[in-house]
């Protein structure tokens, strides 16, 4: 049997410089099914390449026969989506997109809503919050403050602060937690990540359940989001009877290679 990802032809609708350092891309994608996972990502594939890279859908809408995607791609010096699209005259061109699939899975129980990350982060902490039915807490670290404070809902209570996305893990070290149950997401640069998985289930003792810690990104290489996809890690993981912390390990040396 394959397993082979599925995989869509997409055209590119529009393009938008949001901030020096976040772009929109808004496809049309035929066939497409959005999983309404609100921390979904797909693969993208652009002209002149043939590996993807992943981003989170900041909204996906039935348009037609299609859904119209939005993907708001951080841009950075140099990488495989980046170049293409800091590129003006990206509209009209075809794209190829992979099924989409998510891991944010708030228990029913949650009383409230707690989510943490940088840049590349944002896409997916507008979308949870937008979706939110309990009361939601944001801590955003990005170097465009003043350009994305209307980025994200305002249904939401956000703590901005300007940097890299390199000083989260003091940022949730610090935090003061609200009673009962809850719900805590997080995504941001690898290393940290895994800090951050080590606090909350060491120091906060939370159960698997109560989080989701992804690492985005890594320093070494720069912002490439996702290079590897964390869902069949995470499944295979499941499979082989390992703890979280364990296939967290496993994805992140993986993210490394």
């Amino acid at each position: 049997m394959s397993v082979r990802a599925e995989q869509y032809a997409a055209e590119v609708i529009s393009r938008e410089q949001l901030s020096p350092h976040l772009v929109r891309v808004v496809l049309d994608v035929p066939a497409f099914a959005s999983t309404g996972i609100p921390d979904e990502w797909v693969g993208l594939v652009v002209p002149g390449q043939f590996q993807s890279r992943y981003y989170t859908v900041r909204s996906a809408v039935p348009h037609g026969e299609a859904f119209r995607l939005t993907l708001d791609i951080v841009v950075h010096d140099t990488g495989l989506v980046t170049e293409w699209a800091a590129r003006q005259e990206i509209v009209g061109e075809t794209v190829t997109i992979t099924e989409p699939k998510g891991s944010f899975e708030q228990p029913a129980d949650a009383g409230w809503l707690m989510l943490v990350g940088d840049l590349t982060a944002l896409p997916a902490m507008a979308r949870i919050a937008s979706e939110a039915s309990v009361p939601t807490r944001i801590w955003a670290e990005v170097p465009d403050v003043d350009e994305l404070a209307g980025y994200l809902p305002d249904s939401a209570d956000v703590t901005w602060t300007a940097g890299s996305g390199e000083g989260l893990a003091a940022t949730v070290e610090g935090l003061e937690w609200p009673e009962g149950e809850g719900y805590f997401w997080m995504a941001g640069e690898s290393s940290q990540m895994r800090s951050i998985r080590k606090h909350l289930m060491r120091e906060r003792r939370l159960s698997s359940h109560a989080y989701d810690v992804m690492g985005y990104w890594r320093v070494s290489t720069g912002r490439q989001p996702r290079a590897v996809d964390p869902g069949p890690v995470y499944r295979a993981g499941k499979a082989a009877g390992l703890t979280d912390e364990q296939i967290w390990q496993n994805y992140d040396e993986a993210a490394e290679r």
